[in-house]
């Protein structure tokens, strides 16, 4: 192995003992492709087995915690006791490979497709559509609602600790509910949930309480680990000073680590801070110290991976090359580095293991992966 790779398989372990055999985790991707009443399909446990063979972890695509945060078409739940057995079938099928599984777990908000949600109703924190023309206007959520979906978030980690998996991750990115309740765009409310900074942080704070009580209840070390983003290009919206403010927060939550989810981990502020580094360097310098951070962002190349290394993070988490190339991890350890596919090869469905609704999203996408 190349010696300048040897990083990435050094043995991780989080503070509460769970072990990482590498420093490579699988980025969470939706796939569009579980079955309509929010099962995991074989299609999709076959596609996850065969990339988690190289990764120290994989995060799986976000699962709903209640039946009003459905966000994709063929996306898989985790809001009933029923889906346990199909969730466990994808747990095994990630763990049977050798790597760790992390169901992450999140409510689509005000971003939900109106027809995947009850009455097609959207909610969010406030009656604030996201912009771009033809929006929905959702509904404010009541208080008493906002409280049913934080036990929500925690009734769906219980269900992630009975149907086997090694942790979940809450997705408070991407502009969903958690980051809808955080954001000055989307969060106009006046009870204990909104209006300052502080309070804007409350939802997030709750839902995390509510899974580490949980995750408690595993008889073995449970991670819980946190998304988030760093910036929003609405104004108002959330800026890096912003998010300096939530993650120091964060980073006082016994949090098992910190995922920053970015397009590019070179990537630099767009607003909120003076500071030219990027992104994930000001993050890890702010709170890596406290908590372990997670970087991902358009890393292709073994050497995109050596400079994501190269801010201090201990873990990088890859997306669409995991896609494209299951065999990125192996490929490095055995010395076949030069034969690792980067562009996405349109006549290898079969051999990739996507399924058929992925695949065609991909295909039909002009821009989102290399060489379509």
């Amino acid at each position: 192995m190349n010696a300048n790779y040897e990083q990435f398989f050094k043995e991780f372990s989080f503070e509460n003992g769970v072990k990482l055999k590498n420093r490579i985790v699988m980025a969470p991707m939706t796939n569009f492709s579980s079955n309509t009443d929010g099962s995991v399909t074989e299609e999709e446990v076959n596609y996850y087995a065969r990339r988690s063979g190289g990764p120290g972890m994989v995060i799986t695509a976000c699962a709903y915690v209640t039946r009003n945060g459905k966000g994709f078409h063929g996306e898989f739940g985790a809001d009933t006791d029923e889906l346990i057995p199909s969730l466990r079938q994808l747990a095994a099928g990630i763990k049977a490979q050798g790597a760790k599984a992390i169901l992450q777990i999140f409510h689509g908000g005000r971003s939900c497709p109106p027809e995947l949600v009850p009455n097609n109703e959207t909610v969010s924190a406030s009656a604030i559509p996201a912009e771009g023309e033809g929006q929905p206007v959702p509904r404010e959520l009541t208080t008493s609602e906002v409280e049913t979906i934080i036990k929500d978030f925690g009734e769906a980690a219980r269900r992630a600790v009975e149907a086997g998996f090694d942790g979940v991750e809450i997705h408070g990115a991407n502009g969903y509910l958690i980051q809808q309740f955080f954001s000055p765009h989307s969060n106009r409310r006046e009870d204990r949930f909104g209006g300052s900074i502080e309070k804007r942080m409350t939802f997030p704070l709750e839902v995390i309480k509510e899974v580490k009580k949980a995750a408690a209840a595993s008889k073995t070390p449970f991670i819980v680990g946190y998304r988030f983003s760093p910036e929003e290009p609405e104004t108002p919206g959330i800026t890096m000073a912003d998010t300096l403010v939530l993650i120091d927060k964060l980073a006082e939550q016994d949090l098992d680590y910190l995922h920053i989810s970015l397009l590019d981990h070179t990537s630099i502020p767009r607003r909120g801070v003076d500071d030219t580094r990027s992104r994930l360097e000001i993050v890890q310098e702010r709170v890596g110290n406290k908590v372990p951070v997670i970087g991902v962002g358009s890393i292709y190349t073994p050497q995109d991976a050596v400079d994501a290394f190269a801010t201090g993070v201990p873990l990088i988490a890859l997306a669409r090359e995991l896609i494209i190339e299951p065999d990125w991890v192996q490929k490095i350890q055995e010395g076949r580095e030069d034969e690792i596919v980067t562009k996405i090869d349109k006549n290898r469905q079969q051999e990739l293991v996507v399924p058929d609704p992925l695949w065609n999203a991909i295909i039909h996408t002009p821009g989102w992966f290399p060489g379509v």
